[in-house]
């Protein structure tokens, strides 16, 4: 089984090097493209205003100037030539839940797999507070990320469809097991922004996060990690609405041709 691994926190990021001890527990056909600097909140964007430069670092390890979704492209249309049997993004460096998928590189990169036709997962682990640096702990992705990965190789995929994988913030003996939930849905103010003044005494602004406070219970990838089990969701690239099919078919009608 071929593998194409990548992520949105750069070629270097410790996440990476868990995902590839986690990769070799299923097969030794390894192959990594990813960011060459850290991408989070980079969303599904992709490079179009600047060229894309790749480096080889050893025979199956790449790194991009661009963003996830540049990664996965270059990975399957320069480094592999050919789709590999399994990609997988991560583990990200916190959360990637909720509607907060919408920003994240590292489902974006998952996404770009799966619209090019590839079983897609998206791992990511989560931690317990804001400004933990390096010393974010991935023992809960380390330990039990093969084993969450282990039924879904084998599993039908329905097109435009990958797999979103939150570990919660506890070690590998404390998560209670796995659970496949819906996404969750925030209720905040899109955190804060800071300001500062450079040394050259023009004001910057940089966007930080606030603490969410979620009610257990819920089932969803939001309260489930909260109640230390692993969220596996299945998401679809369809965005349709549609219940508002009909009501804005039947508003339009009313304006005639």
């Amino acid at each position: 089984m071929r593998i194409l691994l990548t992520n949105d926190d750069g070629i270097n990021a410790p996440g990476l090097e868990v995902l590839e001890g986690i990769a070799r527990q299923l097969s030794d056909d390894i192959w990594i493209c990813a960011p060459s600097e850290e991408q989070s909140g980079a969303g599904h964007s992709l490079t179009l205003t600047r060229p894309v430069r790749m480096r080889r670092h050893d025979d199956r390890r790449f790194s991009v100037t661009g963003t996830p979704t540049d990664s996965v492209t270059m990975g399957l249309k320069k480094v592999l030539g050919a789709k590999p049997d399994l990609i997988l993004s991560g583990v990200n460096r916190g959360a990637n839940q909720g509607d907060d998928i919408t920003y994240s590189g590292t489902v974006s990169a998952a996404i770009e797999g799966a619209l090019a036709g590839v079983r897609s997962i998206a791992l990511s682990q989560i931690y317990s507070r804001e400004g933990a640096g390096n010393d974010v702990s991935f023992d809960a992705a380390e330990k039990w990320g093969a084993k969450v990965l282990r039924p879904l190789l084998d599993m039908p995929f329905a097109a435009r469809t990958l797999v979103n994988v939150n570990f919660p913030a506890v070690k590998a003996e404390d998560v209670k097991g796995i659970r496949v939930v819906r996404q969750g849905f925030h209720d905040y103010g899109r955190g804060t922004v800071v300001e500062g003044m450079d040394p050259r005494g023009f004001p910057y602004f940089w966007f930080g996060l606030e603490p969410i406070e979620h009610t257990p219970g819920h089932e969803t990838d939001l309260e489930i990690t909260q109640d230390n089990f692993i969220a596996v969701t299945p998401l679809q690239l369809d965005l349709t609405h549609y219940p508002s099919l009909d009501t804005l078919a039947e508003r339009f009608a009313k304006m005639g041709d």
